[in-house]
């Protein structure tokens, strides 16, 4: 498949899934999820998707949350991309940790 056409979808299914996100936390006082990157199989079957969730310590509970929701967030993605894509990709969420690892170099570099 064309990457251009990939990466496209890719951001379009980080930008879409970053609203759906945001009008879901809205609920949740205190917590952030925000997609730090997507990757899409090349038959565009399959996503997966990078979360950095604030705050870290209950990244895990909010990301086993996130994955048994999944399939009414796949529906709301639908609806946003449906015209774009022939077939729904299958969500699979990640936890993105990177930002914790920064934290900790920064903490043993000022030490």
């Amino acid at each position: 498949m064309d990457s251009k056409r990939l990466q496209k979808i890719e951001r379009q299914i980080q930008k879409d899934l970053s609203e759906i996100f945001l009008l879901q936390t809205k609920q949740m006082s205190g917590v952030m999820v925000s997609v730090t990157s997507v990757r899409m199989s090349p038959d565009l079957s399959v996503a997966r998707v990078y979360l950095s969730i604030f705050p870290s310590p209950r990244g895990t509970e909010i990301l086993e949350n996130i994955n048994g929701n999944k399939k009414s967030i796949r529906y709301d993605l639908g609806t946003r991309i449906g015209k774009q894509v022939r077939r729904i990709p299958e969500l699979a969420f990640f936890l993105d940790d990177s930002i914790d690892y920064l934290e900790n170099i920064d903490q043993l570099l000022n030490q």
